[in-house]
């Protein structure tokens, strides 16, 4: 049937309903349908039945109006109650039971063989079934099934008193045959309606299950901040949520997206092109995914916007647009990354700081025995006898012309020689003690200008790769943090690896991270109720790593606080400021290598090891 024929044949029926009959569910509506239409069709048969009442013989014809007129009268009834009933059941149970009646009647009134076999017949098990369910169409069916197969031919053959039963076989056979059909159209018709039956049962799951799921679909789209639209393969808006009509209104003063209409219609051109142009590219099938940035209420804000195209099997037959507003990320990547380069320098110039303590404090140690040295040759020359020499000399020369007899008669001649001998000792003890406090003096200048240039010659390379020796480095570190273990207290151990290659890395930069785990090793080793204090260094290739290790027997680390040990801002010393740890981490990993910390507990020490890729390998051999 085509689809105007079947529309105006339901709008036929559903004219017969009440409005609020119209509004019943699917099936219940479904079956009122069928009572209105059977019973149009009955009304039908019987006017056509009625038309033939003149070919039957005369003595049945009385009968056969008797029935048609019952059977239209109720018909009608039917129709009556369709229309004040809501529910179907009561009318399908008059429908059913006048078409049996009227049926098992009209079977009893036709005495010629075979006349309960028309293929009206057929329409009961059919109706019944649909209209009253299984059980209640078995009844009626059963009905008409006995008369057919047994009733009927009791009834014309008076019991046997008439003729004699089933004298004729082919039309008994016939009519068994026939109640065995209507039983088969029964089974056939509940066999029909329990498969519809289970299949609406799946249908209605599976609806239940698109609600359901589309419930949370819409839900989702609809509380997403997110620019969520949809369109057909023309380009024409098909959805848009909430986020995606705030964002047009706000970027066209306040023009709603309405579906059914251009998507950016009220847009600047550059942006229309943009769209277009990726729009054609996700019709063709291809997933698109692009950043474009443009003007909400005067400010410029970035858009991150996926075209991904809806198919249907292998045809595209529209696209979905998903957008992102990426401006705040943007402006926090472009904090982040601020941070990063300040906690950069801040960790560069704390390590410069530190570096630049220690030479302070190596050559304000240095002064201190510069000064000593300074005031002892000051003090030796005011306390020198040179004085009395010139007095001697001076004498000498007021008796230059009787120096004979001044060295021989005169007491003070006399004594003059003595003097100058004992004057000449006195001299060279002062000249081999300022010689050796010059030569104090020169160390300690030669200690400075060491201490100095060690430090300009690992600032002069930051920046700069080049290839290392870290056992030299890490001496220039202890060197630099102006430590003397020794004084501390702190046995000093190190455990180099018989052949160190060299690492190709930024000099300054290792050599931080150096001085940063020494010092927090110092510091750990220092804390009250730490005894035989001591620190490893450890120096040795591991595959292509090289690993340096700094362990102590200190304070130890908790071990809850281990995993944030290399977080920013996080420290466990008071006076700490949080960055060393963290800035040498991200500075192990701009090399390329990896710092890492193992630690047993408090007061169990603790070991930082440092893994650098060992690149281009030099073994110290070579480079002599």
């Amino acid at each position: 049937m085509s689809q105007g024929l079947r529309s105006r044949w339901l709008r036929c029926l559903d004219e017969s309903l009440t409005a609020e009959q119209r509004r019943l569910p699917a099936e219940e509506l479904g079956r009122l349908r069928v009572v209105v239409g059977s019973v149009g069709l009955m009304l039908v048969l019987d006017l056509a039945y009625l038309v033939m009442i003149p070919l039957y013989p005369s003595a049945q014809r009385g009968p056969q109006v008797l029935v048609l007129g019952v059977s239209m009268l109720v018909s009608l009834g039917v129709l009556a109650l369709v229309r004040r009933l809501r529910s179907p059941l009561l009318p399908s149970l008059l429908l059913c039971g006048s078409l049996a009646v009227s049926l098992l009647l009209a079977s009893l009134l036709v005495e010629f063989p075979g006349g309960v076999m028309h293929g009206v017949y057929m329409l009961v098990p059919l109706l019944a079934v649909y209209l009253l369910g299984a059980r209640r169409g078995f009844v009626f069916t059963a009905l008409l099934a006995f008369n057919a197969a047994f009733v009927h031919e009791l009834v014309h053959s008076g019991l046997g008193q008439t003729r004699p039963l089933f004298a004729e076989p082919i039309t008994s056979w016939g009519n068994f045959m026939a109640g065995l059909s209507l039983l088969l159209g029964w089974a056939l018709s509940w066999l029909y309606s329990t498969s519809r039956e289970e299949v609406h049962a799946e249908l209605r799951r599976t609806l239940q299950t698109l609600r359901e799921s589309e419930g949370k679909l819409s839900s989702l789209i609809e509380s997403t901040d997110d620019v969520v639209l949809s369109l057909d393969a023309h380009g024409r808006l098909v959805m848009a949520n909430p986020g995606a009509q705030q964002l047009f209104a706000r970027m066209t003063d306040g023009v709603a997206l309405v579906p059914g209409n251009p998507l950016l219609s009220g847009c600047p051109p550059a942006l229309r092109e943009w769209v277009a142009t990726r729009g054609r590219m996700a019709l063709g099938g291809q997933r698109v995914r692009a950043e474009v940035d443009v003007l909400v209420e005067g400010r410029p804000r970035t858009v991150d916007v996926l075209f991904n195209p809806v198919r249907e099997g292998e045809r595209v037959v529209g696209l979905t647009l998903f957008g992102r507003d990426l401006t705040e990320r943007k402006r926090a990547e472009l904090q982040l990354g601020e941070m990063h380069r300040s906690l950069l320098d801040a960790s560069r110039q704390a390590g410069m700081a530190e570096i630049a303590t220690g030479v302070l404090h190596n050559v304000g140690n240095t002064l201190n025995s510069v000064n000593v040295s300074a005031s002892l040759v000051m003090e030796r020359l005011h306390d020198s006898r040179v004085s009395g020499l010139g007095r001697a000399v001076a004498l000498l020369r007021e008796n230059e012309s009787r120096l004979g007899a001044f060295l021989g008669e005169d007491a003070r001649g006399r004594q003059l020689p003595a003097y100058l001998e004992a004057l000449s000792l006195q001299l060279t003890r002062e000249r081999e003690t300022m010689q050796e406090e010059m030569r104090r003096l020169v160390q300690s200048v030669d200690h400075i200008k060491s201490v100095v240039s060690m430090q300009q010659r690992h600032a002069r390379f930051s920046g700069a790769l080049e290839q290392v020796a870290v056992p030299a480095l890490l001496d220039d570190a202890l060197r630099l943090l102006a430590v003397s273990f020794d004084r501390l207290g702190i046995e000093l151990r190190r455990e180099y690896a018989a052949e160190v290659p060299t690492v190709l890395v930024d000099r300054h930069k290792l050599l931080q991270i150096l001085v940063n785990l020494l010092s927090n090793a110092r510091h750990a080793l220092l804390e009250e109720g730490v005894e035989d204090r001591r620190l490893t260094l450890r120096v040795e290739p591991r595959g292509e790593r090289l690993s340096i290790s700094v362990s102590d027997n200190g304070v130890g680390i908790a071990p809850e606080v281990v995993p944030r040990l290399f977080s920013q801002g996080f420290t466990t010393k008071k006076d700490g400021h949080g960055f060393g740890l963290h800035a040498s981490a991200l500075t192990a990993r701009e090399m390329g290598g990896q710092l890492s910390c193992a630690s047993e507990g408090r007061y169990r020490g603790a070991t930082f090891t440092l893994e650098l890729p060992l690149g281009k390998l030099t073994p110290p051999e070579s480079r002599a």
